[in-house]
């Protein structure tokens, strides 16, 4: 639960343009903070997992969301062969899961969310990769959410 918490309150200070990592082990609560992110976004129906299908996309308004998973990556390269390059653009929020799966072809995270199992629920620690994403997290911070 706090983690599907933690996502609708990240999610408030996002904007279109972002890039997000998420990194942690499988059954860490990637999905479930993508899932927190997109229901504080707005959307209501149920968030599936992208694994199989690789992207999963949302529309809210003018805004694209993409949810990537590329746990099934084997190269780097099939990244670059499936044409997702076009999607990391500044109408869009780029959400991606195993983002090392697609190596140094994908853009620089503005925010990156790794996922740690804690007993007795889950630890995570954000980093930013660039300005963008300094300026979320210090608004997220100055919310009421911290």
């Amino acid at each position: 639960m706090a983690t599907l918490e933690f996502g609708a309150a990240i999610a408030k200070v996002l904007h279109a343009g972002l890039t997000i990592f998420l990194n942690g082990n499988l059954g860490a609560g990637k999905t479930t903070l993508a899932r927190g992110i997109l229901h504080g976004l707005g959307y209501e129906d149920i968030v599936k997992s992208p694994t199989y299908n690789l992207v999963e996309i949302y529309k809210f308004s003018r805004l694209y969301f993409y949810h990537f998973d590329f746990y099934r990556f084997n190269d780097p390269i099939e990244w670059e062969e499936a044409g997702f390059r076009e999607y990391f653009n500044a109408n869009s929020i780029c959400l991606v899961e195993w983002p090392e799966k697609a190596g140094k072809l994908l853009p620089t995270a503005d925010l990156q969310f790794s996922i740690c199992i804690a007993e007795p629920g889950r630890s995570i620690k954000i980093q930013t990769g660039t300005e963008a994403g300094n300026r979320c997290l210090v608004q997220w911070r100055n919310s009421e959410h911290l």
